[in-house]
């Protein structure tokens, strides 16, 4: 058992731990509103996130653990590769900070795509896969996106159809037309990733491609092209002239 002086020393480490006890310029909120978030570090900006620590260290402690829990990709980075599952394998991280911390990563996306959103093309392949860039960026498993068009090939929304295995999407032709049909589509444009960051289209690729061009022509929906994103580049099937 604990004798009267090592709890005591406990008691004062963990006095020491708590923010509240901090010099009053150096707490993450009062810094924040005092001196600007610009100011803050990684750690402290997540903490102001987080809100709170736990019994055996405060929340910016807590924070640099999450931080540095990936074991590739360290700091803000790391934070995009890290999944529900993930997140909740860190000591004092339950599920509403695991769903507090994906959300800043998805904000973070969106704001990406949303500063490009005006900049975006539609009839050059490059600025679509510019614009999808970042959204694929971090995703463990493919995803195929669907850019429905009009008649002018206006951008009438994208969607995010299906998720598949680490190297196979899930795409049906039933899945992108019934959308399409929802929102009087004229055009589409398919979009999907390859986590390995090779953006060689694969047979399968292909094969499913032209399926889906042909439901379209019953249709009366084109597909003009099918983007393949990888690690900072991609591949537009139009271009390789399979569309």
């Amino acid at each position: 058992m604990l004798g009267e002086a090592e709890r005591g020393i406990i008691m004062n480490k963990n006095e020491l731990l708590k923010i509240s006890n901090m010099v009053a310029d150096e707490r993450p909120r009062e810094k924040a509103v005092n001196m600007g978030v610009g100011t803050l570090s990684d750690a402290e900006l997540l903490s102001l996130i987080l809100g709170s620590g736990n019994r055996d260290e405060n929340v910016i402690s807590l924070a640099q653990r999450v931080l540095n829990f990936h074991p590739i990709h360290k700091g803000l980075v790391g934070l995009n590769y890290l999944s529900f599952h993930d997140l909740l394998r860190i000591s004092g991280i339950g599920k509403v900070k695991a769903c507090q911390i994906l959300a800043i990563c998805e904000l973070s996306r969106r704001i990406a795509m949303s500063s490009r959103k005006e900049l975006v093309n539609l009839s050059s392949p490059e600025a679509i896969a510019e614009y999808f860039m970042e959204y694929c960026r971090f995703l463990t498993r493919e995803k195929v996106i669907v850019m429905f068009l009009s008649a002018s090939n206006e951008l009438i929304k994208w969607s995010e159809l299906s998720e598949g295995t680490v190297n196979r999407a899930l795409l049906s032709s039933r899945e992108v037309f019934v959308d399409a049909l929802k929102c009087n589509a004229v055009n589409i444009v398919l979009i999907h990733n390859h986590p390995s960051g090779d953006p060689e289209p694969s047979d399968v690729d292909i094969v499913v491609t032209k399926r889906i061009i042909e439901a379209g022509k019953l249709l009366g929906i084109e597909v003009l092209d099918h983007i393949v994103i990888g690690d900072r580049t991609y591949v537009s099937l139009h271009e390789r002239g399979f569309i």
